[in-house]
C-alpha cells in the first residue's frame, strides 16, 4: 500500500470511531429517564460537543502547519477519550454540568483537534479526485454511529449489566488506545514545507468576511441544521410513531415495550449511519463530476422535497426511509466541502479556510437538537411536525443561496 493511501486508511478508520459520537440518539433516552432531566437538558451535552468542535477545528486548521497533523490529532483523540471518561463519572453522580463539561466541552475540543487534521492531510496527498479520497475519509466519521448503536454501546451495557456510567468508560478506554494509535500515521507531504508558512501571515480575515465565504457557510451550517434535527433524535422521534401504532392500554415503562422499542431506535440509528457514510464518499464522488456547488444544489433541493413529504408522513417505516434519505444527503455535505474549499481558495489556505468553515458546524449542531428538544418539551405531539416546517423553511432558504452563489475565482 502506498504511503498516501495508507494515510487514507487510517485517517478514515481514525473518523469512524471520532464519529460515534453521532450515536447520541441512542443515549438520549436512556439518559434523560435515568437522571430525570428533560429533552433539552440532556441534548445540550451534544449540541456543545458539537459547537465546540466546530470551533477548535476552525483553530486547528490554523495551526496545523505549525504544530503538525500528527501531534494535533493525537491530543484530539486523547480529549474525545477523556470526554467519554468524565462524562461516566457525570452520570454515576447524575451531574449536568459534569456531563456538559466532559462530554460537551472537553470531547468536543478533542473531535475538533482530531476531525480536521485527517481530512486536510489527505487533501494535501491527493491532487486528483479530491472528492474521492476526502469523501473516504469523512465517510468513516459517518460509519461512527453505526459502529456504537450496534457493537460498542451494546457490547458495553451487556458487560456492565445495563450501567451508562460504566458503559461510557469501557467507550472512553477504547478511543485513548485507537485513536491516537490511528492518529500517529499522520503526516503532510515532504513538499508542502509547513515550516515556511509558520512565519508568513495569511490574511485570513479578508477571505471570511467575503460574499463568498460567508455564502457557502450558510449552505454548510443549513444542511447541517436539516441532518442534526434526526441525528439527535431519529430514535426518540421513531419510537413515538411507533407508540402511536401500538394497541390501547400498552404500558410504555414495561421493560420489554421498552427494550423493544429502543432496538427498532438502534436500528434506524445503525441504518441510517451507512447512509450518512456512504454520503460523504458518494456525492463527494460525483462533484468531482458534475462540480461542487451544483452538487449542493441537488442536496438541498432533494431536502427540501423530503421534509415537506415528512409534515404528512405518519409510518414509521416511510418515516426511517426518508431520514435515511436526509441523512445521505448531510454526508453529502461534508463529502464535498473540503474539495470546494481547496478549489476555492488553493492547497496554501484550505486548511486554515477550511477549518473556519467547519464552525458552521457549531452553529448547526446547537440549531438542529435545540429545535426538536423544544418541540418535544413544548409541544411533544407535534414535535416531528413543527421541527420538519423549522428545517424545510431553512432548506428552501439554502437553496436560493446555493443558485445566488458566486465562484471567488470567477468573480475575480
Amino acid at each position: 500500500m502506498s504511503k498516501k493511501w495508507l494515510i487514507a486508511v487510517t485517517g478514515t478508520f481514525t473518523h469512524l470511531l471520532l464519529g460515534t459520537v453521532y450515536a447520541w440518539s441512542f443515549f438520549q433516552t436512556p439518559i434523560t429517564r435515568f437522571a430525570g432531566w428533560n429533552n433539552a437538558q440532556t441534548a445540550w451535552a451534544f449540541s456543545l460537543s458539537i459547537f465546540m468542535l466546530g470551533v477548535t477545528s476552525a483553530w486547528a486548521g490554523n495551526k496545523m502547519s505549525v504544530y503538525g497533523p500528527r501531534r494535533l490529532s493525537m491530543i484530539g483523540g486523547a480529549l474525545y477519550a477523556l470526554g467519554y471518561l468524565i462524562s461516566g463519572f457525570a452520570l454515576a453522580r447524575q451531574s449536568l454540568f459534569l456531563l456538559y463539561f466532559g462530554f460537551g466541552i472537553i470531547g468536543g475540543i478533542g473531535l475538533g483537534l482530531a476531525y480536521v487534521t485527517p481530512v486536510a492531510t489527505v487533501s494535501a496527498w491527493f491532487t486528483q479526485k479530491q472528492g474521492l479520497a476526502t469523501g473516504m475519509v469523512v465517510m468513516g466519521f459517518g460509519f461512527g454511529a453505526l459502529v456504537m448503536s450496534k457493537l460498542l454501546a451494546p457490547l458495553f451495557l451487556k458487560l456492565s449489566d445495563g450501567n451508562l456510567s460504566t458503559t461510557f468508560y469501557y467507550v472512553g478506554a477504547v478511543m485513548i488506545v485507537l485513536i491516537p494509535a490511528l492518529a500517529s500515521f499522520l503526516q503532510l507531504p515532504k513538499n508542502d514545507k509547513p515550516q515556511e508558512t509558520i512565519k508568513e501571515k495569511i490574511p485570513i480575515a479578508r477571505y471570511i468576511k467575503a460574499k463568498p465565504f460567508v455564502t457557502v457557510w450558510l449552505i454548510f451550517m443549513i444542511n447541517i441544521v436539516a441532518g442534526m434535527i434526526f441525528i439527535s433524535f431519529q430514535s426518540p422521534l421513531l419510537q413515538d410513531m411507533l407508540k402511536i401504532r401500538m394497541p390501547a392500554g400498552t404500558d410504555f415503562s414495561d421493560a420489554g415495550v421498552v427494550a423493544s422499542l429502543a432496538a427498532a431506535g438502534a436500528t434506524l440509528i445503525a441504518a441510517s449511519s451507512i447512509f450518512n457514510g456512504l454520503g460523504r464518499f458518494v456525492w463527494g464522488s460525483i462533484s468531482d463530476k458534475i462540480g461542487r456547488m451544483p452538487t449542493f444544489r441537488i442536496l438541498l433541493a432533494l431536502q427540501t422535497v423530503i421534509f415537506g413529504l415528512l409534515i404528512f408522513v405518519r409510518h414509521p417505516v416511510v418515516f426511517s426511509v426518508l431520514v435515511c434519505i436526509v441523512l445521505l444527503c448531510y454526508g453529502g455535505g461534508f463529502g464535498v466541502l473540503p474539495s470546494l474549499t481547496k478549489e476555492m481558495y488553493g492547497s496554501k489556505l484550505m486548511p486554515s479556510l477550511y477549518g473556519a468553515l467547519l464552525t458552521a458546524w457549531s452553529v448547526g449542531g446547537i440549531v438542529g437538537p435545540q429545535v426538536v428538544a423544544f418541540m418535544k418539551d413544548n409541544y411533544a405531539d407535534k414535535a416531528g411536525l413543527y421541527a420538519f416546517v423549522v428545517g424545510g423553511g431553512l432548506l428552501i432558504v439554502g437553496l436560493a443561496l446555493s443558485l445566488e452563489y458566486k465562484d471567488p475565482r470567477e468573480a475575480g
